[in-house]
């Protein structure tokens, strides 16, 4: 079997070939070239030692030479090339305690996670493998190499790399690989939580967001999550639902575009529901205030693996206003994006219509018709340039001043008065009409 390979992978391992030493296109980019697709990157694995992979090559970086590791730089690309090593033990569920060079590519071979990543390829042997990984991307499984207590023990994330390998691939976990997960899933606490975050965002961001919640049926939610672990566990009887708050909240992640901000805003958005919610007389349940409660825990859950802040900051303006209704009017659009933003505006729109899409089909129709017209009046809006913002009044703090106004709340109390009666009426953003009328305020304030 011949693979189509890069011109930068290809001269690496043909170069060590010609120094004496075996060299392997390795692990991820062999799995995608066997399914027909183009790698991202490419692994190399090879029986030359970090100095003789050095000694053939011009520019080399150290970036793992205790793990044998070093990159190649070819082309201006870099290029991770590995001696053929094993791994004895682990400390941390990550890092060995020790490893050791091996002259055999199969022992190199058995130490990987999954069969689908332990294939090697060069053109002058075609495709090893050893583990069965085309038999496994053939019958659409993610399945470990060797024991897979053994695997998730020597690192727990990998029991997250299941996951994401079946959503991005949309494959299905192998019955004793799953089997595994749910028995090894506290380990995942002794995992950083930047790398779980890392592993989240790429199931997030598959063809198969909805795959999320594998983690609560291999027992990782709990872990990892516990704040929407549990609103599986918290039913939603009343007439706009269909689902339980948790399967609701999937089934909203996977309504929405592929955009982390949004998926990660629909994943939490309800989080707050178990907290809140009630039961009135007749059975109805409900969640007043629901939206606050989920700002608060989305935060708490976001600060904690270690989100970006400009991401956190979006994703929580994007829950606490998911609720929110926005009547198809100007002065209601142009309050919303004074809230929220330009650049989230939409994204609120489109987190409303996952969210609804998520709910009883009954009343889908109505609502997107609202979600619609409103789009239409937000368009009209930026079309038209109509102000929203503080910053789009045509006087300021400084022209406030000068009629006499003390710097501080007295002029952002004022400015905000004046963008009111603007935002009903746009025609009302003159210079001479905002000074008189903030003459008047003030006066009314003495």
């Amino acid at each position: 079997m011949t693979l189509e390979i890069s011109d930068g992978a290809n001269l690496i391992v043909k170069s060590l070939q010609q120094s004496g030493y075996e060299a392997y296109i390795v692990g991820g980019a062999v799995r995608d070239l066997v399914m027909g697709k183009t790698p991202h990157d490419y692994d190399i694995t090879t029986s030359a030692k970090p100095a003789e992979i050095k000694s053939v090559f011009k520019k080399t970086i150290d970036t793992g030479i205790a793990h044998g590791t070093v990159t190649v730089v070819e082309s201006g690309v870099g290029y991770e090339v590995t001696t053929f090593r094993t791994e004895d033990s682990y400390a941390d569920s990550r890092h060995p305690d020790s490893i050791a060079f091996v002259a055999d590519i199969k022992e190199d071979l058995v130490r990987r996670d999954f069969t689908i990543n332990a294939m090697c390829y060069n053109e002058e042997v075609g495709v090893l493998d050893y583990y069965g990984g085309r038999d496994d991307i053939a019958a659409k499984l993610v399945r470990t190499v060797g024991t897979p207590e053994k695997r998730f023990t020597e690192d727990a994330l990998r029991m997250l790399r299941a996951i994401r390998f079946s959503a991005v691939l949309g494959f299905e976990i192998e019955e004793k690989t799953a089997e595994a997960i749910k028995k090894c899933a506290a380990l995942i606490r002794r995992v950083s939580s930047e790398r779980i975050l890392g592993e989240l965002n790429k199931i997030l961001l598959s063809d198969n967001p909805y795959y999320i919640g594998k983690l609560r049926d291999l027992g990782l939610m709990r872990y990892i999550i516990p704040e929407l672990d549990i609103c599986f566990d918290t039913p939603q009887r009343n007439k706009y639902h269909i689902y339980d708050v948790g399967t609701h909240i999937l089934h909203a992640t996977a309504e929405t575009k592929r955009d982390l901000i949004l998926r990660w805003a629909a994943l939490l958005h309800d989080i707050g529901k178990p907290i809140c919610m009630s039961t009135d007389q007749n059975g109805i349940i409900h969640f007043y205030g629901h939206h606050k409660e989920s700002t608060a825990l989305a935060e708490n859950v976001l600060r904690r693996l270690k989100m970006d802040n400009d991401s956190r900051r979006d994703i929580l303006v994007l829950v606490e206003n998911h609720d929110v209704r926005i009547d198809p009017t100007p002065p209601s659009v142009k309050r919303m994006l004074t809230k929220v933003g330009d650049v989230l505006f939409p994204k609120l729109l489109s987190l409303q219509i996952s969210d609804n899409r998520a709910k009883n089909e009954k009343f889908l129709v109505e609502k997107l018709n609202r979600i619609d017209a409103v789009r239409a009046v937000y368009e009209k809006v930026v079309a038209e340039g109509q102000p929203y913002m503080l910053s789009d009044l045509v006087v300021n703090g400084r022209d406030l001043i000068k009629l006499g106004f003390k710097a501080g709340r007295e002029i952002g109390d004022t400015l905000k008065i004046l963008l009111g009666e603007v935002l009903i009426s746009p025609e009302l953003n003159t210079r001479e009409y905002l000074i008189k009328r903030a003459k008047e305020i003030r006066r009314k304030g003495r």
